[in-house]
């Protein structure tokens, strides 16, 4: 559980330290990909408090889901449709959902104290 914890915050922080920009254009669809990698991380500290983490399923969807979500805004893009609305609706559910029950988890945890 900890991997992915050290992992999210050295991202951020390289992320504030880093001076890069992301041109306008292209904003769209790195949110969308940053939402997706965040709902895998999520997943992923889940699984794990749960005992069932798994590397492979965790790389496969943190790569798979961001890569589908850039897709998705791309062709949206091209359409003249927000397809990325799908992708915010059901990356958002998600993490909201895995947040809640991280923070289920350990307030049982403390409780029981």
């Amino acid at each position: 559980m900890l991997l992915p914890l050290l992992g999210l915050m050295l991202g951020i922080i390289l992320g504030f330290i880093l001076p890069f920009n992301i041109p306008l254009i292209y904003s769209s669809y790195m949110s969308i990909a940053v939402l997706a990698a965040l709902d895998s991380v999520f997943g992923g500290i889940r699984s794990s408090l749960e005992g069932a983490f798994d590397t492979n399923i965790f790389i496969s969807g943190f790569f798979g889901n961001a890569i589908l979500a850039a897709f998705l805004a791309y062709v949206g893009d091209r359409l003249g449709v927000p397809l990325y609305y799908a992708a915010i609706f059901a990356f958002g559910t998600r993490l909201f959902q895995n947040f809640a029950i991280i923070r289920r988890y350990f307030l049982k945890k403390i409780t029981k104290k």
